[in-house]
Parts: C-alpha cells; structure tokens; sequence
C-alpha cells in the first residue's frame, strides 16, 4: 500500500473466508513494527502511521440508545473526521445494518471520501459485500480490487485462505448457511428466491439499457420523470366536469411541464 497507486483496497469475497482476519492482521502487524516489535514475516517495510482506525464487527449500546448501526456510523464518523493521510483505515462491511440501497449508497460515499487524496487519503482495506464497489477501480485512481480466492467443487466451496487481485460478484452466503448447519428445506427456498432475485436483477438491467437507447435516439420514455409526474397531474383530472376554459388551462400547464 502507499499514498498514490494503492491507497484503498476494496477486498471481497465469501463471508468466512477470511477477509476481517486479513484485515486485522495488517493492523496488528503494523502496530508491533512500530513499536519496534518482530513481525511474522521473512521481509517487511513497513512505513509509519499516526493512527490506526477500526471498524470491525457488531455492536450496540442499549443503555445509551443506540442500535449497531447508529453505532456503526457514530465510527465510521469518527474516522472520516480524523483519518489522515497519514493513517491506517480498516473498515468492515460498512452499511449492512439497514436496506440495500441505503447500505449500498453509504459504503459507496465512505469509499469516495476516503480514496479522496484531497479530503482524505487514508492508506485503507475495505471488506464489503457490496460487489458494485468494485467499479471503483475504474473511476478512481489509487482503488485497487483484492479478493479471497475460492475453489469451487461441485456444490461445495474450499476457503483457500489467500488474497489475490481483482473483484469477485460471489458471496457464497448459502454455502456458508450450509456449513452452519441450516434446514435443507430453507437452503433449497433460499436457492430458489435467489434465483428469483437474479433473474430479476438481469432483467432490471436490460429494462435500464432499453430506455438508455430509446432517450438516445430522442425518444420519449415511460420511465421519463416529466412524463410520470404528468400522469400524475391527469389522473387527478376529473374531465366530466371540466369546462372548455379548464381544458385549456390545463392542457398548457401540461405542455409547458413537458418542455
């Protein structure tokens, strides 16, 4: 890792495969080399840090009133507000204790801000579940893809239990359900709605494209946000008692809406 071409690694992958350890272990290593510690391995260059910051697991503070997740973002608060770029960042599934969506948008900010060698700049580890952060790669310089490498046998995993580069769009969540022991029954349910949810997303994704290429070509779209809050304005309409003037009103209310 350094301040330039490797500042942030977004690192995922199956859940006890090994990812928090990984990260923890990275944290640790680099307090004992500066406290002038031996460190487990042949080699190490090591550079100074001001601060190592966590956040890591799950917790809550009842007597105080606050859930895991307000927990969860009090931390991540903190980090944003005093890493440098200076400092060592280790962040842990940030976002999984509210919707997908919401989630998906705060770990995808978080990342931004941190990665931003202007606000931030913090040399960081991301573990996520959230594949789409994976893009980032792309669109910002210094975020680099890591992932724990698995081997699939048959309907089974094997944890290989070593970091390689790139993203993976895999979380094996079921398989690791399996290994809990979890009902056949709700395993075989959970395939199912799975496959479900998938084919949903495709299909999603193709819907997306369609109307892309139709506003492309100049065409005007169902999904076009002008023409569902017109809808909206006629389907309040009653046009039975509408008089010719009220008519006309509206119909240049509407024009000048969808200019």
């Amino acid at each position: 890792m350094n301040k330039d071409t490797d500042r942030l690694g977004i690192i995922t992958g199956p859940n006890m495969a090994g990812k928090s350890t990984y990260m923890r272990q990275v944290a640790l290593i680099t307090l004992m080399a500066q406290i002038g510690s031996f460190v487990p391995a042949k080699y190490a260059k090591i550079g100074v840090v001001d601060k190592i910051f966590t956040r890591v697991g799950a917790s809550d503070d009842l007597s105080m009133g606050q859930s895991t997740f307000m927990v969860e973002m009090m931390e991540v608060a903190s980090i944003l507000k005093e890493a440098t770029s200076n400092s060592l960042v280790i962040l842990d599934e940030i976002g999984r204790g509210t919707s997908t969506y919401d989630g998906l948008s705060i770990a995808w900010a978080v990342a931004t801000y941190i990665a931003d060698k202007e606000k931030c700049g913090a040399k960081t580890l991301f573990a996520t579940h959230y594949h789409e952060l994976t893009k980032l790669e792309d669109k910002i310089d210094g975020v680099k893809n890591y992932s724990i490498a698995v081997k699939e046998k048959g309907e089974d995993i094997i944890f290989l239990r070593k970091i390689v580069s790139g993203g993976t769009d895999e979380s094996y969540g079921i398989h690791v359900a399996k290994l809990a022991g979890v009902p056949q029954d709700v395993l075989k349910n959970a395939k199912e709605v799975l496959k479900g949810l998938e084919r949903k997303s495709i299909l999603g994704e193709k819907n997306i494209e369609k109307v892309k290429q139709k506003e492309q070509a100049g065409q005007l779209s169902m999904y076009n946000y002008k023409l569902a809050e017109i809808a909206h304005e006629l389907d309040k309409i009653n046009v039975n008692e509408l008089t010719p003037i009220d008519a006309m009103n509206i119909l240049v209310k509407l024009k000048d809406a969808a200019s």
